[in-house]
């Protein structure tokens, strides 16, 4: 008799899905291209990731390749190299964390105490234009200012200083990432943070100034607290990209003499993936960065639902 009401149970509410489904059949039709592309282009390339375990050829294909296992691993956890870069990406993305990611929110802040409309707009037009610009021509902006001839050092040389190699210096070449990744993308990243701050409601600041509050206060108690939940979302995926060295950035503005703190895991595996040919061994960080990156992702969504209560599931 049980058996039945839970079968009829069942029935009922597959009929009641069915039913909703159909009701916005329409919705569902202009979701699927998205759904077909994230299948052709997320998952199906996924089986690739067995070359990681293979002595791939291309010759033989990735079934016909040998399989051999851990070792690829085994070699590449030897390899100094290899420690190296996955130092460098994690420090430099330390930095960028630290310095790149409040950035868009103190803007934002600053942007959402403009009371003066045309100013603010024009601003927020012209820190949203270097997000447009690509980092070939970055780089290209880059060298001409900041090279040994460029007009920065020219301008040093002029008051009596010493030429300073901007771009071959491993203490200046960090510095440089993090500062040229805040310029390009700052300006971008305050859309979200505006978008918060405009579903404040505005009843809350009138309440604090009746109370005596100034901007200060009203920034603190109302503004943070009002543009919390989006902060903690972007943190978590944040940390969750955190072995993506930015493989456009770094690769535009690096060289040779500055791979000891500017080479990341992403220019390495470019090197000996394609430059090399050595798929599997490139394929093997690929695939042991993006476990790192899904622990971070969970640890990190985990302690913050536990602290603030938001996360991303």
């Amino acid at each position: 008799m049980e058996a039945s009401v839970v079968t009829k149970v069942r029935t009922d509410a597959r009929r009641e899905l069915l039913k909703r489904i159909y009701g916005y059949k329409m919705l569902y039709l202009m979701l699927l291209p998205a759904i077909v592309f994230l299948i052709i282009f997320n998952y199906i390339p996924m089986y690739g990731a067995t070359i990681a375990f293979k002595e791939f050829w291309i010759t033989k294909g990735i079934l016909g390749s040998p399989w051999v296992g851990f070792d690829h691993f085994t070699k590449l956890f030897q390899t100094d190299k290899f420690w190296q870069v996955f130092r460098n990406t994690i420090e430099i993305n330390f930095l960028r964390l630290v310095f790149g990611f409040p950035a868009p929110i103190i803007l934002a802040i600053l942007l959402n105490e403009v009371r003066q409309k045309f100013f603010k707009r024009s601003i927020q037009t012209i820190i949203y234009l270097p997000h447009f610009i690509s980092w070939v021509t970055i780089a290209g902006i880059m060298f001409s200012l900041l090279s040994s001839e460029g007009l920065v050092n020219q301008i040093i040389v002029a008051f009596g200083g010493d030429p300073v190699n901007f771009l071959t210096s491993n203490s200046m070449f960090r510095p440089l990432l993090v500062l040229s990744g805040i310029w390009k993308e700052v300006g971008w990243g305050t859309i979200i943070y505006l978008a918060a701050l405009s579903g404040i409601n505005p009843d809350l600041y009138e309440a604090a100034t009746v109370d005596g509050a100034n901007r200060f206060k009203q920034v603190l108690y109302i503004t943070l607290p009002g543009m919390l939940p989006i902060i903690s979302i972007l943190l978590i995926l944040n940390f969750g990209s955190m072995m993506n060295g930015g493989f456009d950035q770094v690769f535009n503005l690096y060289n040779t003499m500055v791979y000891e703190s500017g080479d990341v895991i992403d220019t390495y595996v470019y090197r000996i993936g394609l430059t090399q040919g050595k798929y599997s061994v490139a394929t093997a960080i690929g695939l042991f960065l993006n476990v790192i990156n899904f622990a971070l992702l969970i640890v990190v969504n985990y302690a913050s639902k536990k602290m603030s209560g938001q996360g991303i599931y």
